[in-house]
């Protein structure tokens, strides 16, 4: 029997939540990129920005969001000692909207395309969120390309959510999104504003289609990965801790083994859009492994 909690509306609660993301999160950086510019990629123009100078390290961004929104605090610590990439996935930010299909797999060679276009041959990936699964997507895909991972609250399998999280979403439709904070946004950076409705239907369809990249490509990952989750960002932390099991971790006692090459880090107190606030959380975690 289902148990009705008084005044709650799924899909309008995880609206809610989205536009906190947007009204919170977002925060202006203060350092404007060294290059930017569209790579042509798989029929879109795809928009990125790089910064600083070292050895490349790719960002990408959550559903809904783009480069500013969700890096914007931590791309001027990285570029210190790093060359950051940062791309805006299609639709998203300076990114066109395209009637192509939009899955995991098209965003991920979307990635690698541009990769070829800045002459990377490889690079440490950070992806947030459905930049994470992107993330995982790459790795598998092409393994050559990334030399370490990290998947900040994401996963490679729809079941890696919680119920709640999936369920949220099912009955959403585009008119939620009328006035709201990322319609504003969305006007502020996109190349034709026209697209908006159709923008929010592709995602819906997009965050609704279920996906599973495999355990047994996520066990032949050879890069060194860092998950970084929320304690209650929405992730079945059973789930992740498979994941990690799968990478190689949590399955030796590290004083009478030598440390897995992937760790896992488990954030108290934060949820999906908290975690990314953690701006000198996630920049120490990035730090350590990333060196």
């Amino acid at each position: 029997m289902k148990t009705a909690i008084k005044g709650y509306n799924a899909p309008k609660t995880a609206l809610i939540i989205i536009m906190f993301l947007f009204t919170v999160v977002y925060a202006k950086g203060q350092q404007k990129p060294a290059e930017s510019g569209y790579a042509s990629v798989n029929g879109l123009k795809v928009y990125y920005e790089v910064y600083g100078e070292g050895k490349p390290l790719v960002l990408l961004h959550g559903a809904f969001m783009n480069i500013e929104m969700n890096w914007g605090q931590l791309i001027p610590e990285l570029s210190k000692t790093r060359k950051v990439i940062a791309i805006d996935f299609q639709g998203h930010g300076h990114t066109q909207f395209s009637e192509r299909k939009m899955d995991l797999a098209t965003l991920a060679s979307d990635v690698e395309g541009v990769m070829d276009h800045l002459k990377v041959d490889s690079a440490d990936v950070v992806g947030y969120s459905m930049g994470g699964s992107v993330a995982y997507q790459l790795t598998i895909k092409s393994p050559k390309r990334v030399k370490k991972l990290v998947i900040i609250s994401s996963t490679y399998k729809s079941i890696g959510w919680l119920p709640v999280v999936t369920n949220a979403f099912k009955n959403m439709k585009p008119e939620l999104f009328a006035d709201s904070p990322m319609k504003a946004a969305y006007e502020a950076t996109a190349p034709d504003k026209t697209k908006w409705t159709k923008f929010v239907e592709q995602m819906l369809v997009f965050i609704k289609t279920t996906f599973d990249m495999g355990d047994a490509n996520i066990a032949k990952i050879t890069s060194p990965v860092l998950i970084i989750s929320g304690d209650n960002d929405g992730l079945d932390k059973i789930e992740l801790m498979k994941t990690y099991q799968l990478l190689g971790g949590g399955g030796v006692s590290a004083d009478m083994a030598p440390m897995p090459k992937s760790h896992l880090a488990v954030v108290p107190s934060q949820s999906h859009v908290s975690l990314m606030m953690q701006t000198s959380t996630i920049l120490g975690y990035l730090n350590d492994f990333l060196k």
